[in-house]
């Protein structure tokens, strides 16, 4: 990770294979561009990324808004499902993976192997070859599936020699990487890992400085938040070494660290970091930032909300934007920054009206102070903040509205859709549902939510087959998934296969062992097959954790009286019928406590 960044080993394995598949199957290459684009930075002078958002497209100053965490995630994802159709296609080639030094591997490039032998290893007859030192061993063989590992071998193998590197060769080798460099941004992304691991070696470590905060920028907007810390903390610790006194430099890295703190909710890092600034801020223009930062901390990112906090420190951030010398137009994006802010916790506070009306002023200043062109992203935020409280009010029409003019000003943001598509799910517009889910899936790596939603569009449309499918997708990517667990068995049992069903209701209760429809679903199975005392078992544990669930007592009720225990289903009996008030089969139920009474009864007087 030292010489090559986060992406070191994996960048090297697409490097080797990517002239091949480019000659065998160069159709499949458009379609994963994106993931090829960000390990290696050189194709995007070769190759088209398509479907850019205004994430990627926005500048430094106007980009409000961060890629979530899962989006570095889906790039390991989309390379695996390259890698996957390169073989497919390539009547089934079979990859042998040497990686060495697997313990210094980035976290990014260790979850590609890991996954891809998990996902596909079987599938292509994968073999990994992984090395390792000792200590690390353990750890690095508990991240693999037990069933993928095939055989562990350890050898006492004579350390490689430590070879201390020339300090005066170092500084040659970092000016002359800086040279070729130059003002090339792709190069720069390319190299900067060197650059900075030759100046650490050199005798002046201090002029690694610039380049760490280069690489923490370059991370942090990537989402790729765990390597970004890595050389943020490392620039910041260089800077309070070097430049104690400079406030400008500590805060511009203590900004990024906060949002790359933000991405992994680390607040335990983010809060101590942001109070320091505060206490150091002197100039308004410094606050404003922090009192942001703060606001967000305690309305989203501490472990308890504290939304008075929240707004306290959003007043005093608007104090300090009036405060400021900034630009007229700069001054109104600031506040509308902020007060979008106060629209997040009045949302939070359930003053849906207060929101709504916060963000539809920001947008209306917005219009009429700034040029078309300016703060196009936070613009469509605005929309897209609106949108999401309409949702929660559930008036979806004004929902759709706003999710539909976000879109229109960011047209490839794939959640947009994923979160439209939503509604139409709720509404039952099924085929607006599908196409819009269509849409979320074409315009980013694969992400295992829209797959499972979709899944969801599709069972309840009745196309059991496109259902399994979708749910298959997404357990592919995310096994442990409840919902598309569930769903899938659903779809399997209505398509009558009922082997297939019972094994995602068996596993889906390995993952929650409390899943009220899981256990009732084993407990009929365990019922049909004969076996009452599995099925008492199975009711007795979701009755354990799911006393409201009156359909539970019913189904008991049933297994008591075949195993001939009527005084206790006549207390299930009755336990549905006081939560059950208003039933349709209510006049059974009583029939049925009846006859239990009187079986009771009759047993009673033939003990007696």
């Amino acid at each position: 990770m030292e010489e090559d960044g986060p992406w070191a080993g994996l960048n090297s394995f697409l490097r080797a294979i990517f002239p091949q598949i480019a000659t065998e199957v160069p159709q499949i290459i458009q379609h994963h561009a994106y993931e090829l684009a960000m390990v290696l930075p050189e194709l995007r002078a070769t190759i088209e990324v398509q479907n850019p958002t205004l994430t990627d497209l926005s500048s430094d100053t106007e980009r409000t808004r961060n890629w979530p965490a899962d989006r570095a995630y889906r790039i390991v994802h989309g390379l695996i499902d390259l890698i996957d159709t390169w073989a497919e296609l390539n009547n089934g080639i079979r990859l042998v993976i040497a990686c060495d030094d697997f313990h210094h591997a980035g976290a990014l490039v260790r979850l590609f192997f890991v996954e891809l032998l998990r996902r596909r290893g079987k599938q292509h007859a994968m073999t990994l070859i992984v090395a390792t030192d000792a200590p690390q061993s353990i750890d690095i063989q508990q991240q693999f599936a037990t069933e993928a590992i095939a055989h562990i071998i350890r050898a006492d193998l004579p350390a490689d020699e430590s070879v201390t590197p020339d300090p005066i060769e170092m500084q040659q080798a970092a000016e002359a990487l800086m040279s070729e460099v130059g003002n090339d941004a792709i190069k720069l992304e390319m190299y900067v890992p060197r650059i900075i691991r030759y100046w650490l070696a050199s005798n002046t470590p201090e002029k690694a400085l610039p380049y760490q905060v280069e690489a923490l920028s370059i991370y942090n907007t990537r989402g790729m938040y765990a390597d970004a810390v890595v050389y943020g903390e490392a620039a910041m610790e260089q800077t309070k070494q070097h430049h104690p006194d400079d406030i400008h430099k500590i805060f511009h890295i203590s900004i990024k660290l906060c949002t790359s703190y933000f991405g992994l909710r680390h607040s335990h890092k983010a809060f101590p970091l942001i109070n320091e600034a505060l206490e150091r801020s002197t100039a308004p223009g410094y606050k404003v930032p922090f009192t942001y930062y703060m606001a967000m901390l305690y309305a989203r990112y501490l472990p308890e909300r504290d939304l008075t906090k929240a707004e306290e420190y959003l007043d005093m951030g608007l104090t300090a934007i009036e405060q400021t010398d900034l630009p007229a137009h700069e001054k109104f994006f600031q506040t509308a920054f902020n007060r979008n802010g106060l629209a997040l916790l009045r949302h939070f506070q359930q003053r849906y009206d207060e929101a709504i009306g916060l963000c539809k002023t920001c947008i209306e200043k917005l219009d009429r102070h700034l040029s078309p062109d300016e703060h196009k992203l936070h613009r469509s935020v605005l929309l897209y903040n609106i949108a999401q409280v309409y949702v929660a009010m559930e008036h979806y029409d004004e929902a759709i509205t706003y999710y539909t003019s976000a879109m229109e000003m960011d047209p490839n943001y794939s959640e947009y859709y994923n979160e439209r598509g939503n509604i139409y799910l709720t509404r039952e517009q099924y085929d607006l549902a599908v196409a819009d889910y269509t849409t979320a899936i074409a315009l980013s790596p694969p992400y295992a939510e829209v797959w499972t939603n979709i899944g969801q569009c599709y069972r309840l449309m009745g196309q059991l087959q496109d259902a399994v499918a979708a749910y298959s997708m997404a357990l592919d990517l995310e096994p442990q998934q409840s919902l598309a667990l569930f769903g899938r068995a659903e779809a399997w049992e209505a398509l009558q296969q009922e082997d297939a069903a019972r094994n995602d209701y068996d596993t889906l209760l390995t993952i929650d062992p409390t899943h009220v429809q899981a256990l009732t679903r084993k407990a009929i199975y365990a019922y049909e097959d004969g076996n009452l005392s599995m099925a008492l078992q199975t009711l007795n544990a979701a009755l354990e954790h799911h006393t409201d669930v009156t359909e539970l007592y019913w189904n008991r009720a049933t297994v008591f009286k075949d195993l001939g225990r009527f005084a206790e289903a006549a207390r299930d009996i009755t336990s549905y019928l006081d939560s059950s008030l208003d039933a349709d089969d209510r006049a059974e139920a009583e029939a049925k406590l009846a006859f239990l009474e009187a079986q009771t009864t009759s047993r009673m007087e033939l003990h007696a």
